[in-house]
């Protein structure tokens, strides 16, 4: 306990997870610690990168992050009132129209959602016939597993479903096996219960990265320098044995 304590960000100390005071206590732990910051400008070049269309993108869970610097129309959303992001939006019921979106975007989210195929439902009604789902998630590894299982705050569920509790707050409730659990275990039900759904990677990365900077909960390993030759080192490992996250690239295609 002492150890936590005294690896803990002091920003963050005794703040709910659900209180909106924290996320934007994240926003400036992100923007301040450099390791961190660099982190989070590859994760939004990559997703940015994967759009076919800028234009009417939505961002899932916005508040802690600045994907907007890399994305300058993207709209910005949270599931609670949050200082500076455009709107509240509940990701198993969206207020758009049916395909109004080009694409939905999010990094770290995913493995919120409390309603897999309520989400997928609204997403494949929004998004427009060839547009994107584009996510950055947890994902599970040997080496991940054991870390996500031990050393994180947030479950890790490996035998669990599609659904989480929904008796917790819109924050705190999380399963971080989620995505290996819709993207990989149960893949065939997804492609059979979704035939709009085409997944079209999934790019494991990241053993070692977000633990040394810190996240957003504790303080950075590891000054900002040395953010690319860390880079350099994990790129070389075998990411089926050592990746913590993955880059999701998901093709919304509709009956014509």
């Amino acid at each position: 306990m002492e150890l936590i304590k005294f690896i803990s960000h002091p920003k963050t100390r005794g703040i709910h997870i659900d209180d909106p005071a924290l996320t934007l206590l994240r926003r400036e732990i992100i923007r301040e610690k450099a390791f961190l910051k660099k982190l989070y400008e590859e994760w939004y070049t990559k997703i940015m990168n994967l759009l076919d269309d800028k234009k009417n993108v939505l961002e899932l869970g916005s508040g802690g992050g600045f994907m907007a610097d890399f994305i300058p129309e993207l709209i910005t959303s949270e599931v609670i009132a949050t200082k500076d992001v455009e709107m509240v939006v509940n990701a198993c019921q969206m207020p758009f129209d049916e395909n109004q979106l080009s694409a939905i975007v999010m990094t770290d989210v995913f493995h919120h959602i409390p309603d897999v195929e309520s989400f997928f439902k609204e997403a494949t009604r929004v998004i427009r016939n060839k547009g994107k789902i584009i996510m950055i998630e947890p994902w599970r590894s040997p080496w991940s597993e054991l870390i996500y299982s031990n050393l994180h705050s947030e479950p890790f569920e490996i035998r669990e479903g599609w659904r989480l509790a929904t008796n917790i707050g819109p924050l705190s409730s999380a399963n971080g096996a989620l995505p290996w659990i819709v993207f990989e275990r149960d893949r065939d039900k997804l492609t059979s219960n979704y035939p709009e759904i085409k997944i079209l990677s999934i790019d494991l990365m990241m053993p070692f990265s977000y633990l040394l900077s810190g996240g957003v909960s504790m303080k950075s390993f590891v000054p900002g320098f040395l953010y690319k030759f860390i880079r350099l080192i994990e790129n070389q490992l075998n990411q089926k044995r050592w990746a913590m996250f993955a880059l999701i690239e998901i093709e919304i295609n509709k009956p014509l």
